[in-house]
């Protein structure tokens, strides 16, 4: 007992930033323990806060307002009108996928580019990005393409770690091309418009995938053994395929007008995108039992994501009260060096968290410190362009970084041990091993890695369509 209250009133003693700083060092053992990330944020936050409260307050107070804010914060939170973007969003991939229309997409892509080496792996590509601008979840498009362009490539001839790799990394694409889950979450933390976000990801996002398909093309002429071209397609078969992908491309149009052109906010987008998938894939002959089955893996994947969130944003509210974000950010300015090179830095940190935490997780834990860090580093939230560190605005950093650490965060999903896509395709394609998968992805990492240079160097790629929009 005498030991207890001897460490109660060291710790009682403690500032709040070392009582942070202790704090988020349990949480990273909780993860490297392999706790999930929900829990392991919601039980830090929820002691840190018991921790800071009790010191002023003394414990029995301190636990009421710790239990009262562990009640409220997640309610007031996640009951934000733009996180109903993500149902909406997600719905509409299983929809499209349940009726149909994914195969439509493919059949198409797999005729029109199906000729070029590797061609199966690049309709596989195009595809994905296709299905990405309907559907905001990276997981759901791997799992999907799994189903549907693994077993082609394979009746074909393709190295299974090449196919396999080639769905996982195709998936990723639904990190940054609008709508994207991610992207709305980011929006929300840093307190930007959503729909400057999820504009300015539609760019680098099909830029990403002209990258993969000509990485696809240059590894299928090098090495001859991946896989052939699939020819014999008439220019009236070419033809033939679009009309069964048009739903999407008309959901797609959508999404676009309702955004971009001011016609309605994103969530009014999303909902009505899911309702014109909906009737187009009744249309197309969907039975109950698929509607159900739609409903049921958008509430599983929905509920992971809000999960996730609910337990972070305790955590979050915790980080605030310690005021670690404001002294990371202190530091970071203060030290002696390039900012560019701090700010490589930290996506360098960001792609080791990568291996060992999921995207979604990963930012929502990381966003609240680094961000206010990251535009500090710029010059802070009203420099101009021309004065700044990395050569963007103070609101234009905001969004470029927000592209920039989604597309970090696109790795997370690829890259070993966690890599949830290529758990995802190989627990679809019993054939492919998850060592497999991962062999397949390591090319497009790589392609990953220069794309992010580039976006780094050319920010304007990332902040025209924003820009046009006038958010920047």
């Amino acid at each position: 007992m005498t030991l207890f209250t001897n460490m109660w009133a060291v710790m009682s003693t403690m500032e709040p930033i070392q009582i942070g700083l202790w704090v988020s060092g349990v949480m990273l053992v909780f993860v490297v323990l392999g706790v999930r990330v929900a829990f392991a944020a919601a039980l830090a936050g929820f002691l840190g806060l018991l921790w800071i409260f009790s010191a002023k307050l003394g414990f029995e107070k301190g636990f009421g307002v710790a239990m009262k804010m562990a009640g409220t914060i997640p309610h007031s939170k996640v009951s934000s009108l733009a996180l109903s973007l993500i149902p909406t969003f997600i719905l509409i991939g299983f929809l499209a996928y349940h009726a149909g229309l994914t195969k439509a997409l493919f059949e198409m892509a797999k005729r029109w580019v199906g000729w070029l080496p590797g061609g199966m792996g690049v309709a596989t590509v195009f595809s994905t990005a296709g299905f990405a601008a309907v559907s905001g979840a990276s997981v759901a498009t791997s799992a999907v393409f799994a189903r549907i362009a693994v077993p082609e490539m394979l009746k074909l001839g393709y190295d299974k770690r090449f196919a396999a790799g080639v769905v996982a990394a195709g998936g990723t694409l639904a990190s940054l091309i609008p709508p994207s889950a991610i992207l709305v979450i980011y929006a929300i933390i840093v307190e930007q418009d959503v729909g400057a976000l999820l504009m300015a990801g539609f760019i680098p996002g099909i830029f990403s995938a002209l990258i993969y398909g000509g990485l696809v093309v240059i590894l299928a002429v090098t090495n001859k053994n991946l896989g052939p071209p699939v020819t014999g397609f008439t220019w009236g078969q070419r033809f033939a395929s679009i009309p069964g992908a048009l739903p999407i491309f008309f959901v797609i149009g959508i999404i676009i007008v309702c955004i971009y052109g001011g016609v309605g906010t994103p969530t009014e987008a999303g909902a009505l995108g899911a309702f014109v998938i909906l009737i187009m894939a009744f249309y197309k002959g969907m039975k109950f039992g698929q509607l159900k089955d739609a409903l049921i893996e958008t509430a599983k994947l929905t509920v992971m994501i809000f999960t996730i969130i609910w337990g972070v944003l305790l955590y979050v509210r915790f980080l605030g009260f310690a005021d670690l974000p404001s002294v990371f950010s202190d530091w970071l300015t203060s030290l002696d060096q390039s900012p560019m090179i701090t700010f490589v830095f930290i996506l360098l940190a960001y792609a080791v968290l990568g291996m060992f935490m999921d995207a979604i997780g990963m930012l929502l834990l990381t966003l609240p410190v680094v961000y206010p860090a990251v535009i500090a580093l710029n010059g802070g939230p009203d420099v101009a362009a021309v004065d700044s560190a990395f050569g963007v605005s103070g609101v234009g950093c905001s969004i470029w970084f927000g592209i920039i650490v989604v597309k970090m965060a696109e790795l997370c999903l690829i890259t070993p041990p966690i890599g949830l896509n290529c758990f995802v395709v190989a627990g679809v394609r019993p054939e492919c091993s998850v060592q497999d998968v991962f062999r397949g992805c390591t090319p497009f990492f790589i392609a990953d890695a220069l794309t992010i240079a580039v976006l780094i160097a050319l920010p304007g790629i990332v902040l025209w369509l924003p820009g046009l929009m006038g958010f920047t």
